[in-house]
């Protein structure tokens, strides 16, 4: 008897299995062509069939070759359940099914590296704080509810510093007020930011799709929502135009980008919306960034000037140690580049040390600081080490509560804008995750991961695809390869986040209107209740049974 090789995989010792009905199959092909990370292939399979043709049973054996598609057994080329071969089959005779009783976690580090993928953390629980938190204070007969329908709302929330009342350089002289100094730059937005995804980790057509959905729900439906332009630059003729008033752009420990950016400086028709200066984000915090030489495509490699190779962001940036130097830094971007008039944030991780940063930022004399993004735990990326996303950063919502907290007891609460962030729109939900996050105290969230879903992407948090750093992503969404990057409609997607937009926009004044605000209820956290005395009692609101 041959030795058992245990040792060898299987499939059986794959996240998924093909389950393939060959009597539907006709061997079109369509499912090997289509699925990109080359998990399934052609074969003949040799099968023994007893028959009896005659008027007495009289078996006999006959051995047939038939064409199949088989999957391969193979971690390199592991099946991801992206559910391409489905879509594709004309006879419904193939798809990928979950396999509970995998190995793989074993099987990835063979190699002797790290495992990376893309998409968010997988070990959050399937029900997040917010989802434990409900809208519980109604307007009713003391002070009557709005009409969503028929009311104004002003939902707009600050992007910049906002000074208090007696620090405002303003002087009477009886008859009107004059300003003796410059105040910081203050952009009136809507609150809710599309995050920052660069042109790399996102194909070309996805981000161009991103930034069509934004100008057009500026143009044609006064929605004030801006985009950041994500670690990497943009195109010449984007920052040469004045749809570049729409767009944030980001300042990453890279830098990969900014020579263009710098030298469009003197072609600049119209400000950007503001500056972003990245120190980490929630998927990866402290991990720095990573582009996979896969995704550097040439005109990846034109934008950012850079060769194709892995592009690395270290994880600081380099000058920059301390809260008083990223001050300094934020002071030379405004002045130097913007003669201040153009608001500069600062995206961190969410984590243990975030108070003392927001707390140092509010103390900073030169109020420089435009605002400060929470980023959480539970927030996608295009490519990070396995154990970063899923083992290190911090849930956004409590960090959320304790800075606006920290601020409201030097009351200082609304200098400087608090943005959430970090798996805001999980569920599909976003209006009720902003509205209560809002509610905590942030002024606003802004969404990365539930983008590219709306675009089209089949990543989830239970391990389906996910393969965003392979540069292989079956949907065009985040791979730089020609062939599949055609599979993406720019127009159908960017209508698919127009269309989410304006079904947000409508489900944020169901909300606010019941508790009777036509503004944003910032810190109003006595709107809100849960069920769970833990959540309760970290978030100081109230515990109801």
């Amino acid at each position: 008897m041959e030795t058992v090789r245990v040792q060898d995989v299987s499939v059986n010792d794959l996240p998924w299995k093909i389950q393939y009905t060959s009597e539907r199959c006709t061997m079109c092909g369509s499912c090997v062509a289509a699925c990109t990370f080359d998990a399934i292939e052609p074969a003949m399979e040799r099968r023994s069939v007893t028959v009896s043709t005659g008027h007495q049973p009289e078996p006999s054996q006959r051995h047939l070759a038939t064409p199949v598609i088989k999957q391969k057994a193979s971690v390199a080329n592991a099946c991801v359940g992206c559910g391409m071969c489905e879509k594709v089959c004309p006879n419904n005779a193939i798809k990928p099914v979950r396999n509970i009783d995998s190995r793989v976690n074993y099987l990835n580090r063979s190699g002797g590296a790290t495992v990376k993928r893309g998409g968010r953390n997988n070990l959050i629980g399937s029900e997040r704080t917010l989802d434990k938190i409900v809208v519980g204070r109604i307007s009713q007969m003391t002070d009557p509810a709005l009409d969503s329908e028929r009311h104004t709302f002003d939902i707009l929330a600050p992007f910049g510093r906002v000074l208090l009342p007696h620090e405002l350089p303003l002087t009477s002289d009886g008859n009107e007020l004059k300003l003796n100094a410059h105040t910081p730059p203050v952009n009136w937005i809507y609150p809710v930011i599309f995050s920052d995804m660069s042109i790399g980790a996102l194909s070309t057509r996805a981000w161009e799709a991103v930034a069509l959905a934004t100008a057009y729900l500026n143009e044609k439906h006064k929605m004030p929502v801006r985009m950041c332009s994500g670690e990497g630059g943009m195109p010449k003729k984007l920052l040469q135009s004045d749809y570049l008033k729409y767009m944030i752009l980001q300042i990453a420990s890279g830098h990969f980008g900014w020579n263009r950016i710098v030298q469009a400086m003197p072609y600049m028709k119209s400000d950007p919306a503001g500056i972003l200066i990245k120190i980490g984000q929630g998927a990866k915090p402290g991990d720095g960034g990573l582009l996979p030489a896969a995704k550097v495509s040439k005109p990846v490699q034109a934008i950012r000037g850079v060769p194709k190779a892995d592009l690395l962001s270290p994880p600081n940036h380099q000058g920059l140690y301390s809260i008083e130097e990223s001050v300094q830094k934020m002071f030379m971007s405004m002045n130097a580049a913007f003669k201040f008039r153009v608001p500069v944030a600062i995206k961190c991780a969410a984590s243990a040390t975030s108070i003392a940063v927001y707390n140092n930022l509010l103390r900073d004399p030169y109020k420089i600081c435009g605002g400060f993004f929470l980023d959480g735990i539970q927030g996608g990326t295009g490519a990070a080490n396995e154990v970063s996303l899923d083992h290190t950063g911090h849930p956004v919502v409590s960090k959320t509560r304790e800075c606006y907290l920290a601020a409201v007891k030097q009351g200082r609460q609304g200098q400087i804008p608090l943005w959430a962030g970090g798996g805001v729109g999980l569920t599909g939900n976003a209006a009720a995750d902003a509205f209560k996050l809002i509610c905590l105290g942030a002024n606003g969230v802004f969404l990365g991961k539930m983008l590219i879903q709306l675009c089209g992407c089949v990543g989830n948090e239970h391990g389906r695809c996910n393969a965003c750093n392979t540069g292989n992503c079956p949907a065009g969404i985040c791979t730089q390869n020609p062939r599949l990057v055609k599979r993406l409609d720019i127009d159908k997607a960017a209508q698919n986040i127009v269309d989410y937009m304006l079904a947000l926009d409508s489900e944020l004044k169901k909300l606010m209107a019941p508790v009777g605000n036509s503004s944003l209820p910032v810190g109003r956290s006595d709107a809100l209740v849960t069920t769970d005395k833990a959540i309760a009692d970290k978030l100081a609101i109230q515990y109801v049974c």
